[in-house]
Formats: structure tokens, sequence, C-alpha cells
């Protein structure tokens, strides 16, 4: 096989003779098993993803991000009970691909992921160079020198040095095993990264690096990330546009000029205003109540009971209105 280009220009991916958006997800639900009964982790969700932009996922814990993300890349636990939908990835329905297919074309070839916890995500008695450069052994028939070249190449791009390959993931401080993730990630020039969590239990110097890193990958190789996460200030770096969920729905998609500074969705403005600011003398807001159990959520809008601006109207559900370029979920937006 020919070998994998060695500079990070060389690494920029080349746009798709396809037309229409990098991802669309179209009406996908994911339930689960569990004892109580069915977890409604993922209800009904729609949105897309445009090449050459990148997407921040937020929301309170518990609210579908990291099942909405797994759902897309087919990384399902046993106790699925509704999974449907469809997923399309340069136009190709990964919904109607079987197992095999997927496993061979898009898992980590077209769509990779850099999931929370690094230390956990790395098998601690295998050399970091070996793990990083598997997927290249494994699917694309490389020599082993051509492999380990190419996790070299990408280790450098990352930040680290080649000669950590050979380490072992305890011989890594914490900010460098996330980078060997995102160096994992990165490996077969994916089209699509998921981050999720990237810079948790990081201290604070080593997350401004790390978001430092992807904002230079973004612009050098052209890539597309989504980021999962719980800091609002932090997914401000990277994103271009803003999914925010809550209790398994997405209740504004929005670009990221629009929604940090005025968001739609009152669940959505509360969340911002939660934020603390440093050059405005505002005090932080706080979201009163807890969000519905997905066991049993609640009917119609599913904000209501914790909604200042809630009236008769949310005793229904609502659907995504389209408020300009933006969709939001909230009965205050249905004449536009």
């Amino acid at each position: 096989m020919k070998q994998r280009a060695n500079t990070a220009t060389e690494m920029r991916r080349t746009p798709p003779a396809t037309d229409g958006p990098l991802l669309r997800v179209e009406d996908l639900f994911l339930y689960f098993h569990a004892t109580a009964g069915i977890v409604r982790a993922v209800e009904d969700v729609t949105f897309e993803l445009q090449r050459g932009r990148s997407m921040a996922i937020v929301g309170e814990s518990g609210c579908g991000k990291t099942s909405l993300a797994r759902a897309i890349l087919r990384l399902l636990p046993r106790n699925v009970h509704t999974y449907k939908g469809r997923v399309l990835l340069n136009g190709l329905d990964l919904m109607k691909l079987s197992e095999e297919r997927f496993r061979r074309q898009i898992r980590w070839r077209e769509i990779s992921m850099v999931a929370q916890a690094a230390m956990n995500s790395l098998n601690p008695v295998v050399r970091v160079g070996h793990q990083v450069a598997e997927p290249l052994l494994l699917d694309h028939n490389m020599t082993k020198r051509q492999a380990f070249d190419r996790a070299a190449e990408v280790f450098r791009i990352v930040g680290i040095a080649s000669d950590f390959l050979q380490r072992y993931p305890f011989e890594l401080s914490g900010g460098m095993r996330q980078r060997a993730i995102i160096a994992m990630a990165l490996i077969t020039n994916p089209s699509l990264i998921i981050l999720d969590e990237p810079t948790s239990a990081l201290d604070v110097l080593t997350q401004a690096s790390i978001m430092n890193t992807l904002k230079g990958l973004k612009k050098d190789l052209s890539l597309n990330f989504m980021l999962i996460t719980h800091d609002i200030a932090t997914s401000s770096e990277l994103a271009d546009e803003v999914l925010c969920m809550y209790a398994g729905q997405v209740v504004e998609h929005s670009k990221a000029q629009r929604f940090y500074p005025s968001p739609l969705h009152p669940y959505a403005q509360k969340l911002m205003a939660s934020v603390p600011t440093l050059r405005v003398e505002k005090k932080p807001e706080f979201i009163t109540g807890q969000p519905p159990s997905l066991l049993n959520p609640p009917t119609g809008c599913r904000f209501a009971a914790r909604c200042e601006k809630r009236f008769e109207r949310c005793e229904e559900e609502p659907p995504l209105f389209r408020v300009g370029e933006e969709s939001v979920k909230c009965w205050l937006y249905e004449k536009g």
C-alpha cells in the first residue's frame, strides 16, 4: 500500500465530491433497558453539520450528549432497547451498513472518538506507540515501519516527541496521555472527530494547552470536530455551531456567534447565565429544580417545570421552530 503522507500539509483532507453536509442526523432514537424501565437517552434528534465546521454539544449531565455520540459511532452496549433513525456521512446512510462493513469502512477510518478519562482508554501494559499505530496495522495493510513512522508524525503534530512512542501510559503525564488519545483519533485522517470532555480532570494550564492544540489542528488540517462538554467557556474556543440538549432532546441548534451572546431557548439562556464573566459585573445564576428522569420524562415541554417563562401551551410538546438560521424547541417561537 502506498505510504501515508508525512507532513501536516499533506495530511489535509480533500473534501469529497458529494454535495450537502458532512453529517446529517435524522429522527435518531436510542433507548436502553434498565432495571427500573426503559431509559430514553436520545429521542428524535435531528441536525446537520456542514463541512469545515465544528460543533459543541452542551447540556447538563445525563442529557444524552455521550449517548448521541455513541449512537453516531455505533458503540452500543448490550442493553439497547430501541436504536433507529438515519445517520448520513457524506451522503452515505450509515444505519444501513452491516456491523462488519461499518467497522472496516467507518469506525475510526471516517469517524473517530476521543473518550473521557484518557488513562482508562489506554492499555497500561502496551507501549503507547503500538496503541496509536494499531488501526493502521489492522485495517490499512501497512508495514510496522510505515505505521510507526505515521504515528511519530502524528505525535509531533499534537506536541509530543516521537521518543514517547516507546513509553508506557503510566510514564506519561495526564496532559500527554490526552494528547496521545488525540493522536490515536487522528491516525487514520478521519472526516469527523468526536471529542468527549477532552479536557476533563486536567489542570487549567493543561486544558488551555490541549484546546490550543485542537484549534491548531482545526485550522491547519481542516478537521471537523464534535465537542461534548460541560464547560461552556471552553466550548466557545472551538465551536462554530452549538447543539444544546436537555432530557435526551435537542432544544436549540444555533451558530456559535449567536448562541454565546444571546441563546434562544430559556434553558440555554439559563446555562449561559450560569457562566462567570471576567469583564462584566454579573452574578452567576442557577437553574432551580432537577432534570427530569429519562425513565419517565414528562409530557409536553420537558423543561417546563423549571422554566420561568412557561405558559399553557407548554403542556404540549413543541416541535423545532426555525428562527432565522437557528432552530429552537420552544412554543415562545411558534410565530418565528
